[in-house]
């Protein structure tokens, strides 16, 4: 991946074997100069509408982005690629449905480069995101899409804006302790943040590691505790929702990155011990 530098920022820019391919896809995919047209307008691609065929549309325009020092190329990209990377293929299991071709090669292209698509017009370095299909297909089959939000936001802060996405990733774990204690009508704690939140959710659902005969699982539940302290401590400490005091937190990416991580781990864990209870008595 290039990268490019504009005064004390490092931009990324869309490599030229992923500009080439995705014209070519979006070009042929789309195959309407008006819809390009409004595809990459609403993407925040920048300046007058390029002159060519489909695809050489498509070119013209990723490479003026990639030159534009006001515009932010991969983000651009992951806004074009939105509705082909989520439209539903014919099927499942026709490795010759166009679609699913047209959405493989795009993956593929992406991958060559170092970089990864993303529900929700993402496009991210390759390592950057956690494993999400389990987590999302979780929140989605309860239609908790506020918690989707929240994971999306902190996915696309992760690189650029670290404070943003230890932030997101402690709002992510708060609305689902929430919507936990509400569906089970557990009056929520008068202090509505993360570390009660949590402390009413363990005594629902069976967490609280006290109540724990087996010592290796009391161990690991001790520990979720301990990441829940963590994430809200570093939220109140070096997240872009409080001010920070005297202290100054150099918080990067990698650190970001722990926190999202973790937080997914432990949502998941959470939504699937909430499965898990439906069916017992009391829980």
């Amino acid at each position: 991946m290039r990268w490019r530098r504009i005064g004390e920022d490092v931009k990324r820019t869309i490599p030229n074997p992923v500009i080439a391919v995705v014209a070519e896809v979006l070009g042929e995919h789309y195959y309407s100069h008006s819809k390009l047209n409004t595809l990459f307008m609403e993407a925040g691609a920048p300046g007058d509408k390029p002159q060519g065929n489909c695809v050489q549309k498509c070119l013209s325009w990723l490479k003026r982005t990639n030159e534009d020092p006001a515009a932010d190329p991969i983000k651009v990209l992951g806004s074009v690629l939105f509705q082909l990377m989520e439209t539903g293929e014919n099927s499942a299991f026709d490795e010759e449905d166009p679609i699913r071709k047209r959405k493989n090669r795009i993956r593929n292209i992406l991958a060559r480069s170092g970089l990864a698509y993303h529900e929700g017009g993402i496009v991210l370095a390759g390592g950057q995101a956690p494993p999400v299909a389990d987590l999302n297909d979780a929140l989605r089959c309860r239609d908790l899409s506020v918690l989707d939000l929240e994971f999306k936001r902190a996915l696309a802060f992760l690189e650029n804006d670290p404070p943003a996405a230890v932030t997101a990733a402690c709002s992510l774990l708060e609305s689902l302790f929430k919507v936990i204690l509400d569906q089970r009508d557990v009056p929520l704690p008068t202090k509505k943040t993360i570390k009660p939140l949590w402390s009413s959710v363990q005594e629902k659902l069976g967490l609280n590691p006290a109540s724990v005969a087996d010592d290796d699982i009391r161990r690991i539940l001790s520990g979720l505790t301990s990441v829940v302290d963590g994430i809200g401590a570093l939220r109140t400490h070096a997240g872009s929702a409080h001010g920070h005091g005297n202290r100054i937190y150099k918080l990067g990416p990698r650190h970001a990155r722990l926190t999202v991580h973790a937080a997914h781990t432990l949502c998941l864990f959470v939504i699937e011990t909430w499965e898990a209870r439906k069916g017992e008595k009391g829980r």
